[in-house]
């Protein structure tokens, strides 16, 4: 950094200097720099935590071992056609779930296509190198960021820009968050790209990539990328305040220009008042154009932005969730390192960089309306996230389940934003360093009662902080000897080891934490390995469906291959997690994660005719990738679409899973005998030798059959619901009783316990597939199904029932799907052998309609500056709405204009 009264050299005698300018330029080198030190520093994190791929500790905390892991994985092969579905269909999950909005949702950053360039079998190193890449791109894009913003008129330090650029990617939401939740980290690259999309707009630059670059983040992560635009246009607000026509200043009285002239001094009135409608008419101009730049780069992102909003008014809805703001002590606790709570704001950006940051309201090398804005826009954007209307507003009106502060990166940016325009003239006064320290301190002593200090937050802030004080008054000390040409280097040194020190060591204990604190996942080993292989030789879609089974995690069927009931998206339908829920299956986040349920009936329903059960062979530990067996078995099962009579086709969801099996069979299969129920012991009567099956799904605790063996149920709603469990055979007396150990007040449905006879099982599955399809092929999006001549009734086709399904018999018309007990039905008047059913999602059309009127809208722009600019003269206004002496102002109004020998 340099000294704040090194005056910056002439520009004659820089143009004097040897070599080529271009070799000088910073707007590649910075960025550059700052991408390589974020990725050294969080690899180095990684590392000092013992996480893989740099240790033996798994990182697949929450979702990330449950959904970007196997989407990821699905992903690649995806992408290198080995799937059953296509980009609007997924085969594999939820018996058939819609797959363009879970793009949009999960894949569509363009990071994600780096996963071919990796193994089948090593998904966890692929999705870690497109974490590393995406923090590092985020680092680089705020330092072109800072770069713009850089003061004209001397030389910036550019070494800062590096710095500060890293401290944002690797802010405390970063790790907390963003590394655990890699679409996110979208909208932490989105934030400093439509910010410098704001700067083009503001200066009337580059009207055709603005929207390129609008259009790449939303369609990146749009729900990111929408926190992200309301930073930015909060951004642009404050430069348009802040400045004027050209990037000149909006002086204020007394404020003088480097002339040593009074700026505003005994201006006529009228010129003022010409002046201020001048200005007026820039601002509107500006904003005009940024409106037109988001809302064509919004456009462009429709076709894949429209698809994820219609999925998410069919999705199944979470419980409403009422904004319980963090406590201040607990806020200001967060700006500390090593803190880690998924119900807290992140807001730790590095104790250097916040004690820069808090230097701005002090520091008069700053303009006073620049210092006054960006702190007010600060300290408001951080009362924002405290305030429900306005909490609701950065979630775009739905306050979010788990996480309520996901917005806080657009926060840290502001932060090193702050932090940029207060040391970028120099290293800022001691009175503005006093005032900083003394602000940092007050804050850190009011967080000392927060719960999520870590016992390293105190000790790496102290010591980065006294670090880089010691750089900041090492850089003012300048001179002629070898000495003081060393010390600015020193400066530069120790300033990088304390603030790539605390994140190093922040990163380390948050993954500590995290792994401590909540779920996870154990890492990719042989057991997984061997059910991939087991599915891989059982698999015959679409003669029938493979399911993997249950494995720590989820998604398996991304992951793993086969074609099972187990999703977890956040657009998983309504329906198919009803329907699913109303015949025994399971379920976690509160209905969008639909677990496996191995039950004959349900194989039998969903024409799941091979089942992989696996088992590990040793403890399943955070520390070692998991050892296990797997075998496949196979059943006999109906075809994936069976003929059923005409008649009721609805389900009762809360009143017996039993039935609801039965009713979608078709037969009769269980015996269903009155319960009684005597403390924490259920008796009943079934015909000796039949299976027991035990339906409960809010029941948390064990049940076992007299002389068997407990099984576990989980049920804690409504986030989880237990699957249905076999518990044994009934035995020779037809007695069945069943103990239970409850961790709490048991909650049991009416008919808590079935008895399945195998053998009427086994004629059901013998009659519906004598009458079903006797040829069943399918396509990416699409199935078609030969049946026997003269069937009437319902043809039934075993996929949940979604919007976007359109099916046809014989020759007919496509219609939209109808019902039955769930699934796709297509009527049946017995002159038809045929039907198909293909899938569209919703909102695709529309989306492909505003994508190709953004399109035309954005080719009209390009035209009109390519006229524009070829008709240009001297003295004609070009595109930007300014005169051309005005755009080749090089001035920044951020900073107070140079006084001589200052």
């Amino acid at each position: 950094m340099p000294p704040a009264a090194t005056p910056a050299p002439a520009p004659d005698r820089e143009a004097a200097r040897g070599g080529p300018r271009r070799a000088r330029n910073p707007l590649l080198l910075v960025p550059a720099g700052a991408g390589l030190l974020t990725a050294s520093v969080f690899v180095l994190a990684t590392a000092l935590a013992r996480s893989h791929p740099l240790g033996p500790y798994t990182r697949n905390v929450v979702d990330l071992g449950q959904q970007y892991l196997p989407y990821h994985a699905y992903w690649r092969a995806f992408l290198l056609g080995d799937t059953h579905g296509d980009a609007f269909l997924n085969w594999n999950s939820g018996f058939g779930a819609g797959f363009l909005g879970d793009i949009g949702t999960y894949l569509s950053s363009p990071f994600s296509l780096l996963v071919v360039l990796f193994p089948a079998d090593r998904p966890e190193l692929a999705l870690y190198v497109v974490t590393v890449l995406k923090i590092a791109a985020a680092g680089a894009a705020m330092a072109a960021l800072l770069i713009r913003l850089r003061p004209a008129d001397r030389t910036g330090p550019w070494p800062l820009a590096a710095l500060l650029g890293a401290a944002y990617a690797l802010s405390g939401w970063t790790f907390n968050h963003g590394a655990s939740v890699p679409m996110w980290l979208d909208g932490l690259i989105a934030f400093p790209l439509l910010c410098l999309v704001a700067e083009w707009a503001r200066a009337g630059r580059r009207p055709v990539l603005g929207p390129l670059v609008v259009a790449l983040a939303w369609t990146a992560n749009f729900y990111t990328a929408y926190m992200a635009t309301l930073g930015a246009a909060l951004f642009l607000a404050v430069r348009l305040l802040t400045t004027g026509p050209g990037g000149s200043a909006e002086a204020d009285p007394g404020t003088t220009t480097e002339s040593g002239s009074a700026v505003g001094a005994g201006t006529p009135e009228a010129g003022s008042a010409a002046a201020s409608k001048a200005t007026a008419r820039w601002r509107l101009a500006v904003l005009l154009r940024a409106g037109w730049t988001v809302g064509l780069g919004v456009g462009l992102a429709a076709p894949l932005v429209l698809v994820v909003f219609s999925g998410t008014k069919y999705a199944d809805p979470t419980p409403e969730t009422v904004f319980a703001p963090a406590s201040w002590a607990e806020l200001f606790g967060r700006l500390l390192p090593a803190t880690a709570d998924v119900d807290t704001p992140a807001l730790s950006i590095g104790t250097p960089a916040l004690l820069l940051a808090l230097t701005l309201p002090f520091n008069r090398a700053v303009a006073p309306r620049v210092r006054l804005a960006w702190t007010a826009l600060t300290v408001l954007v951080t009362l924002s996230l405290q305030w429900g209307p306005t909490h609701l507003l950065w979630h775009a009106g739905a306050s979010p389940n788990g996480n309520p502060y996901r917005q806080t990166f657009v926060l840290c940016g502001l932060l090193l934003i702050a932090a940029w325009l207060s040391a970028a003239p120099g290293v800022p006064r001691p009175a503005a360093l006093l005032g900083a320290t003394a602000l940092l301190g007050a804050l850190a002593l009011a967080a000392r009662t927060s719960a999520d200090i870590d016992a390293w937050s105190y000790p790496a802030a102290a010591a980065a902080l006294l670090l880089a004080l010691a750089a900041l008054l090492l850089a003012t000390r300048t001179g002629r000897s070898a000495v003081s040409r060393v010390l600015p280097v020193a400066a530069a040194v120790a300033l990088l080891a304390a603030q790539a020190g605390e994140a190093a060591v922040s990163g380390m204990r948050v993954e500590q934490q995290q792994r401590a604190d909540v779920a996870w996942a154990p890492r990719i080993g042989t057991w997984q390995r061997a059910v991939a292989v087991e599915v891989a030789r059982a698999d015959a879609w679409p003669a029938y469906r493979t399911d993997p089974g249950p494995l720590p995690g989820g998604n398996e069927p991304l992951l793993l291959g086969g074609e099972g009931a187990d999703a977890y998206s956040s657009l998983t339908t309504e329906n198919t997690s009803r329907t699913l829920d109303s015949l025994g299956f399971g379920h976690y986040a509160k209905g969008r994660h639909p677990e496996t349920l191995d039950n004959p009936v349900t194989d039998a329903i969903f024409s799941v005719g091979a089942r992989i059960r696996s088992e590990p062979t040793g403890a399943v530990r955070q520390d070692a990738a998991p050892r296990g067996t797997a075998t496949a078995t196979t059943t006999p099962v109906p075809p994936l679409v069976t003929v059923h009579p005409a008649g009721n086709a609805t389900v009762d969801p809360e009143d017996s899973a039993f039935r609801n099996q039965e009713l979608l069979l078709g037969s009769s299969v269980y015996a269903l005998p009155a319960v009684r129920r005597t403390g924490t012991t259920l008796t009943a009567r079934c015909p000796a030798g039949t299976e027991v099956w035990f339906w409960a799904p809010e029941y948390h605790g064990t049940a076992a059959l007299a002389g068997g063996a407990p099984a576990d149920f989980d049920g804690r709603p409504p986030a989880v619901r237990a699957p249905m469990r076999a518990l044994g055979t009934v035995p020779a007396g037809g007695e069945v009783r069943v103990r239970l150990v409850p961790d709490r007040a048991p909650a049991l449905p009416r008919q808590s316990v079935g008895c399945l006879d195998r053998a009427r099982l086994a004629a059901a599955v013998a009659r519906l597939t004598a009458t079903g399809a006797t040829e069943v092929t399918t396509t990416g999006h699409g199935l078609t199904a030969e049946l026997p001549p003269g069937s009437t009734g319902t043809a039934v086709v075993a996929v949940p029932r979604a919007t976007g399904w359109r099916c046809a018999a014989g020759d007919a018309a496509p219609v939209s799907a109808r019902s039955h007990r769930g699934l796709l039905a297509v009527p049946l008047d017995g002159r038809a052998t045929r039907v198909s059913c293909s899938f569209r999602p919703p909102g695709v059309r529309l989306g492909a309609a505003a994508g190709g009127v953004a399109l035309l809208g954005l080719l009209a722009t390009a035209l009109l500056v390519r006229r524009t600019r070829n008709g240009s003269h001297p003295g004609r206004q070009e595109f930007t709405g300014r005169p051309r002496e005005a755009r080749s102002s090089g001035r920044n109004a951020d900073y107070a204009p140079r006084r001589t020998g200052a």
